[in-house]
């Protein structure tokens, strides 16, 4: 499905089911270098339990038109501008490494509006080494096959992950040169990892939310290491707010390493 959202089309993945504002929506945040497709297998699922679901590709990703975000900041306006254009009211946020910062800063700006937030393999600060940074603009496909090293735990994902036997680096891969490429105009990656690396209101963020909090956190995660969440955790529990947190035994892309149980984390959240 597409929606303009601020006069540019904008790519949503609404699991094979049509959009019905009615219902209660979740929305969906991808991470650096990728798009609404690392959501495909916990998207369909609750598009056809009675979600509305809303995997964007961010602006200049992909699908979506618009200048890419160079911000954790700009990317949440645009969200509050995707929840208006598509006519919704209240939703529940879920965002992953990247996308968790831009949920996070955008439900602690829209208060109300966000129902229940989830934060997939997060991090706060979520600083990016300066390795990485370097080569992802200098040379992007080296970064590619340091952050897919480093993201995973296993090369071949369970059956429910898109097929028996996917090949996860080799997928992830794929994606990443796929998004690289999706904008001749300026290099996602680097701008992405920029964000992430410079984002600074994580506390304050925390504290200004109104909704519930899930962290669904990788045990063996090199990217956003489980440690580095746990200042976020407590500032939202010094807060007051209802916080919950699920490990899982895998890396950095919880999605496809153990679908099932993120999909199941997400969908018995999204019930209280």
């Amino acid at each position: 499905m597409y929606l303009q959202v601020n006069g540019h089309a904008t790519y949503c993945y609404t699991g094979g089911k049509p959009f019905d504002a009615a219902r209660p929506t979740v929305v969906f945040i991808h991470g650096v270098l990728n798009d609404h497709s690392v959501w495909i297998l916990q998207t369909r699922y609750l598009a056809h339990h009675g979600w509305n679901v809303l995997a964007v590709d961010l602006p200049g990703h992909c699908r979506s038109e618009g200048e890419a975000p160079s911000t954790v900041e700009e990317a949440a306006v645009f969200i509050e501008a995707l929840l208006d254009a598509a006519g919704v009211a209240r939703a529940a946020l879920v965002g992953h490494s990247w996308g968790s910062l831009i949920a996070l800063e955008a439900a602690s700006r829209l208060k109300e509006r966000v129902t229940h937030l989830v934060l997939v393999g997060t991090a706060y600060p979520m600083k990016v080494s300066a390795a990485l940074l370097e080569s992802s603009l200098n040379d992007p496909m080296r970064a590619l096959e340091m952050v897919n090293v480093f993201s995973r735990s296993t090369l071949a994902a369970p059956p429910s992950a898109l097929g028996p036997g996917t090949w996860v680096y080799g997928t992830s891969m794929a994606l990443g040169r796929r998004v690289l490429a999706s904008n001749p105009r300026v290099n996602v990656f680097h701008r992405g990892f920029k964000a992430c690396d410079s984002y600074a209101n994580g506390e304050a963020a925390i504290s200004a939310i109104t909704c519930p909090v899930l962290f669904v956190l990788g045990a063996l995660d090199q990217m956003t290491q489980p440690k580095a969440a746990q200042a976020l955790i407590a500032a939202a529990k010094e807060g007051g707010k209802s916080v919950k947190v699920t490990s899982l035994p895998v890396g950095h892309h919880q999605m496809t390493e153990t679908p099932d149980a993120t999909l199941f984390a997400i969908r018995d959240f999204l019930k209280t």
